[in-house]
């Protein structure tokens, strides 16, 4: 049997359009019932992986730890750093005890109140990015 061609008044078959079908575009139309996929989120597996990107969130906790300490460092050094210049002054012995009785344990207590809040705060924020929450 010999090959048709079409003619000018004929129309050309149209191809069907494609369509990608996703199991996002699945789940848009209705057809895929939602799920959840058991297992760990991304970035716990990246850690326990150990892949660049988890090496990257371990480095910015340990970052964040560092700057925190280098400020409470910073802020020892600043107050409490000056005392020896206090004390090598002439003075009574009750001036002495008083600057370090009331004047330095307080500092070193707010120093460490604060640089344990600090740090805490860093934790649960990993702790957070982690665990996907």
């Amino acid at each position: 049997m010999p090959e048709r061609t079409p003619t000018s008044e004929e129309p050309t078959p149209r191809r069907p359009r494609r369509e990608t079908v996703t199991r996002a575009s699945a789940l848009r139309a209705g057809g895929l019932p939602a799920r959840r996929f058991p297992g760990h989120p991304p970035a716990r597996s990246e850690i326990s992986e150990q892949t660049t990107l988890g090496h990257t969130y371990v480095r910015s906790l340990m970052r964040s730890q560092l700057r925190a300490a280098l400020t409470a460092l910073g802020a020892l050094a600043l107050f409490v750093g000056p005392l020896p210049l206090l004390l090598a002054l002439p003075a009574p012995e009750a001036v002495v005890w008083i600057a370090l009785g009331v004047g330095v344990y307080p500092v070193i207590w707010a120093v460490a109140h604060w640089y344990v809040r600090r740090a805490e705060r860093n934790e649960r924020d990993f702790t957070r990015l982690v665990e996907g929450r």
